[in-house]
Order: C-alpha cells, then sequence, then structure tokens
C-alpha cells in the first residue's frame, strides 16, 4: 500500500497581476516524501510553493494538506495545518539571537507534535549551538540558511517546503545543508525541494518532477531522470 498524500495540488493556475505563472499544476507528495522539484531559474518553482503555503494564491484548482481544503485560506492558517515553507530568501530576523528566532516559531504541530524544541535543533544544528547569542544578520549565508530550516521544524510542520536552500552558498556548506537533508529524510520528513541544482538532489530525493514554463513536463524517480539525458538537456541544462 502507498502512502498516503501529506499534500496534494490539483489543476493549480497562478497570476501575478494579469500574468499567469502557473497553469493546471498538479502535484502530490505522500508521507515520508522528498520530493525534488527542478527547473530553470522563471520556471515556477517558486511559485509553486508559495501556492501551497499560501504566499501566492491560486485563482483556480485546489490543495489538500491531510485530505483539508487549502484553498482561498491564509497563510498562517496553511502554517497551522503543518505546512512549513523555507522561503528562498530565508527571511530571518536580523535584530535578534539565534535562539530568540527559534523560539519566535516554536508551536506544536496540528495534531499535538512536540518533537522539535531547541534541544533537539542543537543536536540535529550542531552549528548553531554555539551562535545561539549571535544575531541573525551577523550570520553566514549558510548559517542563515540552516537557521531558516531549523525555525520552521520549530513549528513541527508535517511538511516542509524548501525554496533553493543550495542557492548562493560556498560548495563544503552545500554539502552540510544535503546531509543534513538526508538526515531529515532518513527520520520520515515529508519534503518538497525546490531546485535547479540536479545534483544537490541526487541522495536526498527519491522522485523528481520538473517544471517548465509554469507547467509539469516530467515525473519520475531521480535515477531516471538523472539517465534521461534528453530531459536533462531540454528542461535543466544552464
Amino acid at each position: 500500500m502507498s502512502a498516503p498524500a501529506v499534500f496534494s495540488v490539483e489543476a493549480i493556475d497562478v497570476f501575478y497581476g494579469t500574468s499567469q505563472i502557473l497553469f493546471g499544476i498538479d502535484l502530490e507528495v505522500a508521507k515520508g516524501q522528498t520530493m525534488a522539484l527542478l527547473g530553470r531559474n522563471g520556471a515556477g518553482k517558486s511559485t509553486t510553493l508559495k501556492a501551497i503555503a499560501g504566499v501566492a494564491p491560486p485563482r483556480r484548482g485546489h490543495i489538500h494538506v491531510l485530505g483539508t481544503e487549502m484553498q482561498g485560506r491564509r497563510p498562517h492558517v496553511i502554517a497551522r495545518a503543518g505546512v512549513g515553507y523555507v522561503p528562498e530568501d530565508r527571511q530571518i530576523f536580523p535584530e535578534h539571537s539565534v535562539e530568540d528566532n527559534l523560539l519566535i516559531a516554536a508551536k506544536k504541530g496540528p495534531g499535538g507534535e512536540d518533537d522539535w524544541n531547541i534541544a533537539r535543533v542543537y543536536e540535529v544544528f550542531p552549528l548553531l549551538s554555539p551562535l545561539r547569542h549571535r544575531r541573525g544578520g551577523r550570520l553566514s549565508g549558510g548559517e542563515q540558511q540552516m537557521l531558516a530550516i531549523a525555525r520552521t521544524l520549530m513549528g513541527n510542520p508535517v511538511a516542509l517546503l524548501l525554496d533553493e536552500p543550495s542557492e548562493g552558498l560556498a560548495p563544503i556548506v552545500v554539502q552540510r545543508i544535503g546531509q543534513l537533508l538526508r538526515h531529515l529524510r532518513d527520520t520520515g520528513a515529508t519534503i518538497l525541494l525546490a531546485e535547479q541544482n540536479m545534483h544537490f538532489c541526487l541522495g536526498i530525493a527519491s522522485a523528481a518532477t520538473v517544471i517548465d514554463k509554469g507547467q509539469i513536463v516530467y515525473r519520475d524517480t531521480i535515477d531516471k531522470l538523472k539517465a534521461n539525458d534528453e530531459i536533462r538537456q531540454r528542461y535543466l541544462a544552464i
């Protein structure tokens, strides 16, 4: 029996003003699955995540979280339903300490889950522990990315939306972020990972969905995508 869907997206259309960005997007992520949403810059990856999080509400279509319709609901309602969103620009609080950033986000999950707390965050993110009193604005890019992920986990989400977590980071930091995401995957986390970098997703994601010009153009396992030169050259090559 296949795992139930944590969230599903059905035929959503998203507009910015009068410009249509997403065209009939269908997407489903099962419990415990890590899916890579891949595409070039401007393909619609970030908008898809924003639509699920309620930041860019679809004009048409449906979004369900744990079977409950979320279309038309405010972002804070979707967050309380268990969707944790880590935006591309991280959006940490620069004047607050690392620990304050974490405590601000602390809440139980939609089913009363309380697995993520300060102690566990510092265990899973050991680089943050000695920085707990440092202001967020004084962290490096990689440290800010880890803080953004850890802050989202403090809300005990049922699913994580990660927007370009490897972008603009040094290779050694990208490697650390990859190790962290593998650890989260192995603990049973449900993750939708939007990325341009397919190689970053290898060893993290099991499934791959490719988006181009606001439409889904390919779905399969990450291994089959890696072996499909035609699809990679057509939709992912820079």
